[in-house]
């Protein structure tokens, strides 16, 4: 299942019943999890370790040397989960500092062009849609990145959050909640995302308030996550949105 004009390192791992097409490179230090396929020109080199029945596309390049200035060499890893989908032209670079990881988990979908930069943490279940995410970015579970968005250093998009396509994202963006523009605001909940992940009414409506107490009520983000904690249920979803922008460095999205 290897094209004879792949280049392959006699040091690297490939697993069972891998495919791997026409002009693809692969790295002293590559691992592949079984069931991958690699449809032609792909670049896989660094300390990358993928697992399960990846699928990737024409001139994706992965685990290559960040792009920070402020790399000074030394071991650095990628580490990717089972089932994603990596389409054209994807970059994935590894990370920046000695033991330092770039990580994406499972069952995502980063199309043609995105780049997911040095450090970062991608959950599962997410979409990059022609998207760059620069490094130390963290996107939780569920979460749609939307066409041609560019997330600052350190941001943070919460889970089942969307990016608009065109938006420019400075600060982190709250769980359940869709930004849009440039600079990125606020516009609602993600109604269509929390319904499409089977997140129950009752929750979606104690997202709802508290959206309009975080968004819309003109007060302080302190005191609007203690109206939320004292007059909302205590719901995981509820509790997940507050402890997020409490944990919060950048400020978040409004």
């Amino acid at each position: 299942m290897v094209h004879p004009t792949a280049i392959i390192h006699p040091q690297s791992r490939i697993g069972a019943d891998c495919e791997i097409g026409p002009y693809c490179v692969i790295g002293e230090h590559v691992e592949l999890g079984p069931g991958c396929r690699l449809h032609s020109h792909v670049v896989i080199d660094g300390h990358t370790r993928l697992g399960q029945s990846n699928e990737i596309f024409p001139f994706a390049s992965i685990g290559l040397r960040t792009q920070d200035l402020k790399w000074k060499g030394g071991l650095t890893r990628t580490e990717i989960g089972d089932h994603n989908t990596i389409r054209e032209c994807v970059t994935i670079h590894s990370a920046t500092g000695e033991g330092e990881a770039t990580v994406i988990g499972s069952h995502n979908n980063i199309l043609a062009s995105s780049h997911i930069g040095h450090n970062v943490v991608l959950g599962n279940w997410v979409i990059i849609s022609m998207a760059a995410l620069a490094g130390h970015v963290v996107v939780e579970d569920h979460a749609l990145v939307g066409g041609l968005s560019a997330v600052h250093q350190f941001c943070r998009i919460g889970t089942m959050a969307m990016t608009g396509g065109c938006t420019k994202v400075v600060q982190d963006v709250a769980p359940y909640v869709i930004v849009d523009g440039n600079p990125a605001e606020a516009r609602t909940i993600n109604k269509v995302g929390l319904e499409r992940n089977g997140v129950p009414e009752g929750a979606q409506a104690a997202l709802r308030q508290a959206y309009k107490i975080l968004f819309r009520d003109g007060l302080t983000t302190s005191n609007a996550l203690a109206r939320i904690e004292s007059e909302l249920p205590p719901l995981p979803e509820v509790k997940h949105l507050v402890q997020f922008i409490r944990g919060s460095a950048r400020g978040i999205t409004k």
